[in-house]
């Protein structure tokens, strides 16, 4: 096989910034182009996310992510520390308020100590005071090195490393399809050809159709679901200590309304997650067309829907009523109750669905000869997305 001498990364998010440098470092003096068809690095997901460094609770032991995520947190804590970004290790209490979470938290506590979380510990009422005065819960788990940080600082950081060794960045560039040949592999984009011998596509919730394009597997296939942030008034901008967050239910496929706070110091309350309407409109309605008519003739959707209409019904109230939404997250902090919020630009979470209506839960790459999709990277993406980066670059095809 012929030497490398140039890759090229599709996308600015967090993880084609980060994978674009590890590049450069691992191959210094080899091309390094990322190209991203926004106008600016971080306008998608990672620029509308909550800004959880997470560490590592809820994982599946030996799991991708679960191995990623751990070593992740080490990476960008590092990255912030060297960059001088906003960070901040607040903590986070997940917290049980009926027997049923309790027991279902006891196992994420056996979980987080399986991934080797450090100094995580099960609080009773008493416990939970300590921590966070204004909460409530029969039974919490404290992880203390829950941190939360600003990702899009991130991305840009990654990205300026790249361009001091040498590498370049194309804004406003479109990649419409990619073709592999003998000579390279050839991106089609909206501003011409762009030739690379390697290309990593790191597209989000474009990356199944920018895969299909390219010849690899039609599945799993893209479903955005929005997920709805609120800013509570300044008066409760100080009303927690670090984050505090539900027990996951397995009846529901996301994790529900929890509060986070954010470096900027305000506190919010999020997300709802429900079917978005477009791939990456984050106002309004969102209807896209295109977008939307392709999750409706997915055969696969259906099933989900089938299976999780109880989760659409609470969903829906959320959406549809901010009082509801405020609600639910008084149920742990009760001093929240007829507070005031202000809704936030919503995210959209590339969700990867595979043909039988099931989410998938762990990263999943796909490696072919001369080009590497990342065809799915949900929570933790963001915090796991300089280990992604080394995990892909260590494992290239070549």
């Amino acid at each position: 096989m012929l030497p490398i001498r140039s890759f090229a990364v599709v996308g600015a998010g967090i993880i084609g910034a980060a994978v674009a440098r590890e590049l450069t470092m691992k191959f210094p003096g080899v091309q390094v182009t990322v190209v991203e068809k926004e106008g600016r690095v971080a306008a998608h997901q990672t620029g509308h996310n909550s800004g959880v460094v997470h560490a590592g609770l809820y994982y599946e032991p030996g799991s991708l992510k679960a191995l990623l995520c751990r070593r992740g947190v080490e990476l960008v804590t590092d990255l912030a520390q060297k960059k001088n970004l906003p960070y901040e290790k607040c903590g986070k209490l997940v917290v049980a308020l009926d027997s049923a979470e309790e027991t279902r938290l006891h196992s994420i506590f056996e979980r987080a100590k399986a991934n080797g979380v450090p100094g995580v510990e099960l609080l009773g009422p008493q416990g939970i005071k300590s921590i966070e005065p204004n909460a409530v819960g029969r039974l919490a788990l404290h992880s203390p090195d829950t941190a939360i940080i600003d990702y899009a600082a991130v991305a840009q950081a990654l990205i300026d490393d790249v361009l001091e060794a040498g590498g370049q960045l194309r804004l406003c560039c479109t990649v419409e399809r990619i073709s592999e040949q003998k000579t390279g592999v050839v991106l089609h984009t909206s501003e011409g050809e762009i030739r690379a011998d390697h290309v990593i596509v790191c597209a989000g919730v474009q990356s199944d159709r920018l895969a299909r394009g390219s010849g690899a597997q039609n599945q799993p296939r893209i479903v955005p679901f929005f997920g709805q942030y609120f800013q509570l008034e300044e008066e409760y901008r100080s009303i927690l200590n670090g984050l505090v967050y539900p027990v996951p239910d397995p009846k529901y496929p996301f994790l529900g309304v929890h509060l986070t706070k954010r470096v900027d110091g305000q506190m919010t309350v999020g997300p709802n997650a429900f079917l978005s309407l477009s791939r990456e409109n984050y106002r309004g309605l969102g209807l896209n067309a295109r977008d939307f008519a392709e999750v409706l003739a997915n055969p696969a959707f259906w099933k989900f829907a089938a299976r999780n209409a109880p989760a659409a019904v609470r969903e829906i109230r959320s959406v549809a009523s901010k009082e509801f939404f405020l609600q639910q997250a008084a149920k742990y902090v009760p001093s929240l109750e007829g507070a005031k919020a202000t809704r936030l630009t919503r995210g959209i979470r590339a969700q990867a669905m595979d043909q039988n209506g099931g989410l998938l839960d762990d990263f999943a790459i796909d490696y072919r000869a001369q080009t590497t999709h990342i065809r799915n990277a949900p929570s933790p993406g963001a915090t796991s997305s300089m280990a992604i980066a080394q995990y892909i670059v260590e494992n290239l095809q070549m």
